[in-house]
């Protein structure tokens, strides 16, 4: 990891702290870029989600999906923790926490914003950072890129209709068309540019090529990313001056996520004795978010200053640390699983 991977929590902290001053100084900046959308996408936060997500596209290999028959139950582990289990446990949470062991603490209509935030951020697996952990625990890179690119496509399709169906739960109005409209802004437009130049590399200049320009391109990632929280937390500066305590409230039932997935993967991974170069890769997956794309939808549904996107914003703010934690614990762990390939 390089030091911007290392020290991301560090880095989002202090761009915390510097979109609430600019919030409080200079709330006009931010009411400019709330004008600036158009079909409820505010295009600067669309540029920003771009630059971040586009990078990490460059690495889905549509090459690898022959590959998809090996180790299956590793894959079937992840979409089965990925897309029957995730979302709706995080939705759960969510509305266990704000309607009830919460309650009172944040009004009604705060407390359903929020739980619209956790909701998007659970039913977005992560596709970028996976690498990096994936890489810290001495995962099969190539078994990894599997898992990851299927990820990818069912999230095409499937984002949007099980986040409908769980934002339903909620007594929010889901504005469908802006939904599927998100999905293919964030989706399907960085995930066709990103196989268009991975295409023309592998032609020209292969693997390494491709490697070379997604190296090249990480710190705009960062920068994007680090962007966005400047100005998510700039809109949400009165809010959090007034009440901090909303912060903590969020980070609670996500930790508790976190923790209780990658529990139930790991558990799961070693039952099915999985070799640990699958069940770590695995685990994270599960337990990391897509927060780009769960970003950008929240803020197209409900708006810059909402709820929901500072429920998704506390996300990025806890997932590193988190994250680091969980790939100790794996590695210390290694030896619960097998050492080499089971045959599946």
């Amino acid at each position: 990891m390089g030091l911007f991977e290392r020290y991301l929590s560090v880095w989002v902290a202090l761009c915390i702290g510097a979109g609430v001053a600019l919030g409080v100084t200079a709330p006009e900046l931010f009411e400019l870029i709330a004008d600036l959308e158009w079909a409820r996408v505010n295009l600067v936060v669309a540029l920003l989600i771009w630059l971040m997500v586009y990078p990490m596209m460059l690495k889905v290999e549509p090459a690898c999906l022959k590959d998809v028959g090996t180790k299956p139950k590793g894959l079937a582990l992840t979409l089965v923790v990925n897309w029957l289990i995730k979302p709706f446990t995080m939705a759960g949470l969510g509305l266990l926490f704000f309607e009830h062991l919460f309650a009172g603490l944040v009004p009604a209509v705060d407390a359903q914003q929020y739980v619209a935030g956790m909701i998007l951020l659970g039913v977005a697996p992560c596709t970028a950072m996976v690498f990096v952990w994936s890489h810290l625990t001495e995962g099969d890179a190539n078994y990894t890129l599997v898992q990851v690119t299927v990820n990818d496509i069912i999230l095409v399709f499937a984002f949007a209709p099980i986040a409908g169906l769980l934002l339903g739960v909620t007594d929010l109005a889901v504005p469908w068309e802006t939904l599927v409209a998100s999905v293919v802004i964030f989706v399907v437009v960085p995930l066709g540019a990103g196989l268009a130049t991975h295409r023309r590399l592998m032609g020209s200049g292969g693997r390494s090529a491709v490697e070379q320009l997604a190296k090249k391109l990480k710190p705009t990632s960062i920068v994007g990313l680090l962007l966005t929280v400047v100005i998510l937390f700039g809109f949400q500066a009165q809010t959090l001056i007034d009440q901090p305590g909303r912060v903590a409230l969020i980070a609670v039932p996500l930790l508790i996520q976190s923790y209780g997935i990658f529990a139930v993967t790991y558990g799961l991974a070693k039952a099915l004795r999985l070799p640990f170069d699958v069940a770590a890769p695995a685990a994270m997956i599960g337990t990391s978010n897509f927060f780009e794309l769960a970003v950008a939808v929240a803020i197209s549904l409900f708006g810059l200053s909402s709820g929901a996107a500072l429920a998704t914003v506390v996300g990025v703010l806890i997932e590193v640390p988190v994250m680091l934690s969980l790939v100790s614990f794996a590695n210390r762990t290694k030896g619960w699983f097998p050492a080499s390939p089971v045959t599946s």
